[in-house]
């Protein structure tokens, strides 16, 4: 266990910011910032107009000047839980659309966590309408909850499919739950989640014959229905037909695949002019390789390299079943890439200053800030072992080239002194002005999400620490 000193001879050059071969540094304005903040509260007051109509609906079908005991709350409730259930379902389907001017704006690992927490209180809310309403419905007839269960199930429209529908994304969230997740193919995950599609539309076959707030009225039912198209038409055209105009246009095809370690991989992809795809350094693609085996697959990976006008690079490191077989895919396949996605670019800076962590495989994007970005810049990379060291001669390479600090931090924190590695005691050691620079910060969800604690116990202000993290 090592941590190599700040100033080692090779690789540890620093120039003054904006002095020598970096040039000049571009910091975003305030402006540029209030802007994007506009364009995302926009689209928030768009989900939440449409959360007021729905309860408007409600109110307006007798929601509360319907209830008249406790058998009516309890199903006046359940009717509005069952609406805002199946509209919690669309903005679920929508967060993970690939809807390019939300996610450039809100970014893919925020856009991941919002619809992990959306998608758990759908459930809990649609759970919440089925036990209501059968309750409410029970007290009305004077009848068992079984016997009512039951009732509901023969007598109304919609109701069996409804009831599949429920159980599809009932099995969809538990199989998200990270203990589940893990020990599940990817093929059985990726199946198990296209059955949400299923499930919603099961669900919207219900609302419409058997919905308080649609049978007695043909607007009503419109604008629901309007919804339920809204949200298929975005998802048929930026999940379908953006990847197929893509691949039309681009031509994308793997040139070259080199190892880089035991278990690590490069692809190098080329394509007919790729600077219309205006991707930037630090941003991710869904990568989908065509071959036999693979074609339906698409998977997130970084770029390692600045992207160029003939050439992206991505690099993989071996943790599971598809990434495991990426070095077998041969030059010449083809491949869709659908992106750029990722807000962890230069655009986010506002200081001079920049320090760059990477943990382990997290170096990828951010070699390629190193070869865009300018000025003042520490690069600080931490593995467990020097073997785990992905780019050493590239990076090296450009430390030299463009005056910029590096550092490697190797070792193990459950080694005697490791617990010290990244501490905020050590990230002032290794970078005395940290406080006064914007942080970039990546790596794999754990070791990410302990650097960026020590970051902010360093004392840099959360709005100059920018994190991307290697999980979806």
């Amino acid at each position: 266990m090592h941590a190599l000193p700040r100033r080692p001879e090779l690789v540890n050059i620093r120039a003054r910011p904006g002095i020598g071969p970096c040039g000049s540094v571009r910091v975003a304005g305030t402006s540029e910032h209030a802007f994007e903040v506009a364009k995302l509260s926009v689209i928030w007051l768009v989900v939440l107009g449409n959360t007021v109509a729905i309860v408007w609906l409600w109110l307006a079908g007798g929601g509360v000047s319907g209830v008249h005991g406790v058998a009516d709350l309890l199903t006046s409730t359940g009717r509005i839980t069952g609406l805002l259930g199946a509209y919690f379902l669309l903005l679920q389907v929508l967060l993970l659309a690939r809807l390019s001017w939300i996610e450039q704006r809100a970014g893919f690992d925020r856009l991941t966590i919002w619809h992990r927490r959306n998608g758990k209180l759908s459930l809990g809310v649609i759970v919440a309408h089925t036990v209501l309403i059968t309750l409410g419905y029970a007290m009305t007839d004077k009848l068992s909850i079984p016997r009512e269960a039951s009732q509901l199930l023969t007598s109304y429209p919609g109701m069996v499919t409804a009831t599949v529908g429920t159980g599809l994304l009932v099995v969809v969230v538990l199989t998200s739950l990270v203990i589940v997740r893990r020990r599940l193919r990817y093929e059985a995950w990726y199946l198990v989640h296209f059955m949400a599609y299923v499930g919603i539309i099961l669900a919207w076959s219900h609302q419409i014959p058997t919905g308080n707030e649609f049978s007695a009225s043909p607007a009503a039912a419109a604008y629901w229905t309007a919804l339920y198209l809204a949200t298929l038409a975005l998802l048929v055209l930026f999940r379908l037909a953006q990847p197929i105009v893509g691949a039309c246009r681009f031509r994308l095809r793997v040139a070259d695949v080199k190892v880089e370690s035991g278990s690590v991989v490069s692809l190098s992809i080329t394509g007919d002019r790729l600077d219309r795809l205006n991707a930037r350094s630090g941003q991710f693609f869904l990568w989908r390789f065509l071959t036999s085996s693979r074609w339906w697959e698409s998977h997130p990976f970084s770029l390692s390299a600045a992207p160029r006008d003939d050439v992206l690079r991505i690099t993989v490191k071996n943790v599971g079943d598809f990434t495991s077989h990426i070095g077998d895919i041969a030059p010449g396949t083809r491949v869709v890439a659908e992106g750029p996605f990722g807000v962890f670019t230069g655009s986010l800076r506002t200081r001079p200053g920049v320090a760059l962590i990477a943990g382990g495989i997290g170096i990828t994007p951010i070699r390629a800030l190193v070869e865009d970005m300018s000025g003042d810049l520490i690069l600080v990379y931490r593995v467990l072992r020097d073997e785990d060291l992905v780019f050493r001669h590239e990076l090296e390479h450009l430390a030299r080239d463009r005056s910029v600090s590096l550092c490697y931090v190797v070792g193990d924190h459950a080694a005697p002194g490791g617990e010290r590695l990244l501490s905020p005691e050590h990230l002032r050691q290794l970078i005395p002005d940290i406080a006064d620079r914007e942080v970039y910060v990546c790596g794999p969800p754990v070791m990410a999400r302990a650097i960026e604690t020590a970051v902010r116990r360093a004392h840099v202000p959360s709005k100059y620490i920018h994190v991307e993290r290697f999980a979806l």
